[in-house]
């Protein structure tokens, strides 16, 4: 086995290592440590900055294709390479709104892509969601909850499926025989977003989903992982008002209780980088993640895609529905998304936190997210301004496109 040592600036979950050494033995890191401490043969010194892999648990494509409409894993594999090229080394593929039998279908297309270890899981975007603030799902195929369409999907998964984005308000969320038990007990999470409700149902669902996780870990049972999330906060749900609170209060409390997990899309676009500063201050790292909620058009140029049913016209680079202008989707990678973040205020180690070990705790996955002994050797190769120049994924470069 071939022993790699690579020197630079080190991003680490805590601190940065101005000059490091992380070095692999084929697919895996044995050792990250200031040069000063490391016993073998350093190379020589480097400007470059080293990351952990990242994890985008909200993606929907990017290279031209989109994982709602990818028929053939080889369409689906087109979106993972597109993020992986620039720095993405774990992805959940998400799907959005569909017919039942569309929804199927994409479950076992991207499932043989998670157990050939391309993709980290799947996200299932509807379509139990509001049609008030249903963004760019088509409301032609959303339903009420269906505990037992779940459960089938999450056979059909394999495994694989990681979260599900439900509207708290909906009927059938809480109880036994509510989706959020269909979920947890097939060992992935509720993601509540998409809402319109206000808040006394968003404080149940959210209780709901907390109590099950606990009564699994307390019974020593498997659990994907011990918090549900919110879709992409503020994104697609009611706006707070102090007369009508709506969700987001409830998110934030519920973060702040240990209980739910914050998406946010830290790309510009979906939210001013000043409230992801605010809320990196309010929350603390631990309970926000960034993500991309990125479609087809990321990494290609302004145009005309698709996202599931619907027509998506890219402009500047911000992606809407074709009808109504709705954002339909994000068009950055998730390095471009910590950059963003960066630059506007978040602590570098806590942005790249957040893009990454957050991710992978969401994955219930120990073996990413962080540059230390014993994980997969992921790493982000960038320049000073976070700009990727090389990334390696189990201690293989990532090949450019062709």
């Amino acid at each position: 086995m071939t022993t790699s040592v690579l020197r630079g600036r080190l991003v680490l979950e805590d601190t940065v290592v101005e000059d490091g050494i992380i070095e692999f033995d084929g697919a895996t890191i044995t050792r990250v440590c200031p040069v000063s401490d490391y016993e073998g043969e350093a190379p020589e010194a480097s400007d470059a900055t080293y990351l952990p892999g990242l994890v985008d648990v909200h993606c929907h494509g990017g290279g031209g294709e989109s994982f709602p409409n990818a028929e053939t894993a080889e369409a689906a594999l087109v979106a993972v390479l597109e993020h992986r090229r620039h720095g993405t080394t774990s992805l959940v593929a998400a799907c959005v709104t569909a017919s039942a039998e569309v929804l199927r279908a994409r479950a076992k297309t991207l499932a043989e892509l998670a157990k050939a270890d391309e993709l980290a899981g799947i996200h299932f975007e509807g379509p139990f969601v509001s049609v008030e603030r249903c963004g760019a799902q088509d409301p032609t195929y959303i339903i009420d909850p269906d505990a037992a369409l779940t459960r089938e999907l999450i056979e059909l998964g394999d495994g694989h499926v990681v979260t599900m984005t439900i509207a708290p308000e909906k009927p059938g969320i809480t109880g036994d025989d509510g989706v959020n038990a269909a979920l947890i007990e097939g060992g992935a999470l509720p993601s509540f977003g998409h809402t319109d409700s206000e808040a006394a149902p968003v404080r149940a669902a959210l209780a709901d989903a907390a109590a099950r996780i606990a009564e699994r870990l307390e019974a020593g049972e498997a659990v994907r992982a011990p918090r549900s999330t919110a879709t992409h906060l503020f994104n697609g749900m009611r706006p707070m008002h102090h007369r009508t609170p709506g969700p987001v209060p409830e998110f934030l409390a519920a973060a702040q209780r240990g209980e739910c997990v914050l998406e946010m899309i830290g790309d510009g676009v979906h939210l001013s980088p000043a409230i992801v500063l605010d809320m990196f201050e309010t929350l603390g790292r631990d309970n926000v993640v960034l993500v991309t909620d990125a479609m087809a058009a990321a990494g290609m140029a302004d145009g005309d895609y698709v996202l599931g049913s619907q027509s998506v016209t890219v402009a500047d680079g911000v992606a809407r529905l074709t009808e109504g202008g709705a954002i339909a989707g994000g068009t950055a990678h998730l390095i471009d998304v910590v950059r963003t973040t960066w630059q506007g205020g978040v602590d570098l180690v806590d942005a790249v936190y957040a893009a990454s070990v957050q991710g992978a705790q969401i994955l219930g996955d120990p073996t990413v997210g962080a540059l230390r002994a014993g994980m997969w050797a992921d790493v982000v190769v960038t320049d000073a301004e976070l700009r990727p120049v090389t990334v390696l994924r189990r201690g293989e470069a990532v090949k450019p496109a062709a």
